[in-house]
């Protein structure tokens, strides 16, 4: 799986759109509720640290079972602080991939896809955690 950088997150632009309050079943369907509860900003709803955040846009499935998708769209926090069982973009001599970052017993970068191997990091090699993955944009609209 590899990652394309689109570019860093700006909240200079806010754009709010309706929020409705009201909860949509996924099961049976309820009846709806025709007022807006208050506007809603995606840039602060997603994006704790704008100084730090940046855009990636997933190429491959390596991560499908973790619900990562190709062409998906990921939230990166650069200011963040990895921890065991997060999803991260990593390089690893000098190829950005994303998975889950694994600190015991040894730093590993494991996949969530069959087959797909892990990636055990040895001495010898450049290892970089560029940011922890906060948050996933999917257009489920097919073109």
């Amino acid at each position: 799986m590899t990652v394309e950088i689109l570019g860093q997150v700006s909240l200079y632009n806010s754009i709010l759109l309706p929020f409705f309050s009201n909860k949509v079943s996924a099961g049976f369907p309820s009846p709806a509720q025709d007022h807006v509860e208050k506007t809603l900003d995606l840039n602060e709803l997603c994006v704790k640290n704008p100084a730090a955040a940046f855009f990636v846009k997933v190429s491959g499935d390596s991560m499908r079972d973790a619900g990562i998708y190709d062409k998906d769209i990921l939230i990166v926090d650069r200011s963040l602080t990895a921890k065991h069982g997060d999803f991260v973009v990593a390089s690893i001599n000098r190829e950005f991939t994303i998975k889950e970052l694994c600190l015991r017993p040894s730093i590993q970068l494991i996949p969530h896809n069959p087959t797909f191997e892990t990636i055990v990091i040895k001495d010898t090699d450049e290892f970089e955690l560029f940011g922890v993955v906060t948050n996933i944009v999917r257009n489920i609209i097919r073109t």
